[in-house]
């Protein structure tokens, strides 16, 4: 199969959005929707990280995963995507990424290994397996919330000269941990994976942003990351952290799946199970996040 473009280098991109995937109120994927999404990415000049967990790639099956990502490189949209890898059984992970191959795609983000808990021999032999069989940059994952276990520094440095490791997304919640990581593999380029600590991130050498809020937002965060990556981290980022902390009062990506849905740009909030969309609280606090982004009163939240 052909496609309109080729891949794009991911290493200039600063702001990924890990996308949502949008679903129709009967459960299948909306891809009217997801063009909605993928075109406003690809006028703010963001990349995009399908099927990661904001897009809820665990839940979907292989023949769901696929169809997105034929969708998404078949728009011929100037976007460079990485594509998400994550689960526990390694030849499934293999098959993704064999599929992923032939797609025009700029990188992988490979997340640790969900459930099991691996030590630093089980990550390193993982990752580098994983890392083996494709051809493209990859960003590893630190996200010990859902991994239960760290990304073991050792793991790291029996990873170090890898040809296709490029990049670190970190979301362990804990900057001085960044700070570490960051001081110890100055090689590789460290993301922060955590909207709400980006300004934080950047005063700590942060290459850029895998961002939730930028689904919602996308101009305004990337206008907010340049200017903390151009030193100025104040206000915007206490400006991102305020508007992105209501997107986690539910598990990611509820909340922003019903703010996008209110405000029209998805046709439905429902996520797939075992996510529900009725463990939201309620809109309040997302509106007045809303009216905050685009410098208004609370009064005036869409």
């Amino acid at each position: 199969m052909s496609f309109p473009y080729q891949p794009a280098d991911p290493r200039p991109v600063r702001l990924w959005t890990a996308l949502v995937t949008p679903m129709l109120p009967s459960g299948g994927i909306d891809y009217a929707s997801l063009t909605t999404l993928l075109r406003a990415q690809a006028q703010a000049g963001n990349g995009v990280v399908l099927l990661g967990s904001t897009g809820e790639g665990a839940n979907l099956s292989l023949a769901e995963r696929r169809l997105v990502m034929l969708h998404a490189c078949g728009l011929g949209l100037k976007l460079p995507i990485l594509a998400g890898v994550g689960g526990l059984e390694l030849e499934a992970q293999k098959d993704w990424l064999s599929f992923c191959e032939s797609l025009p795609l700029s990188g992988y983000l490979m997340v640790t290994p969900l459930y099991a808990k691996p030590g630093a021999d089980g990550q390193r032999r993982w990752f580098e397996t994983l890392m083996n069989a494709v051809s493209r940059p990859c960003m590893l994952y630190n996200v010990p919330s859902r991994a239960g276990v760290q990304l073991a520094e050792a793991a790291l440095d029996g990873l170090r000269g890898h040809a296709n490791l490029w990049a670190v997304k970190e979301a362990s919640g804990d900057p001085v941990r960044f700070a570490a990581y960051r001081e110890r593999f100055p090689e590789l380029a460290w993301y922060s994976g955590d909207d709400a600590l980006f300004g934080e991130h950047a005063r700590l050498g942060a290459a850029g942003l895998v961002s939730v809020a930028a689904n919602i937002w996308p101009q305004q965060v990337a206008q907010w990351l340049a200017r903390c990556l151009a030193g100025d981290t104040g206000m915007p980022g206490a400006l991102l952290k305020a508007v992105s902390e209501p997107l986690f009062v539910a598990a990611n990506p509820v909340p922003t799946k019903a703010l996008l849905a209110h405000l029209g740009l998805i046709a439905s909030a429902e996520p797939r199970l075992p996510l529900s969309a009725a463990d939201l609280p309620g809109l309040d606090g997302l509106l007045a996040a809303h009216a905050q982004a685009q410098g208004l009163p609370a009064s005036q939240a869409a």
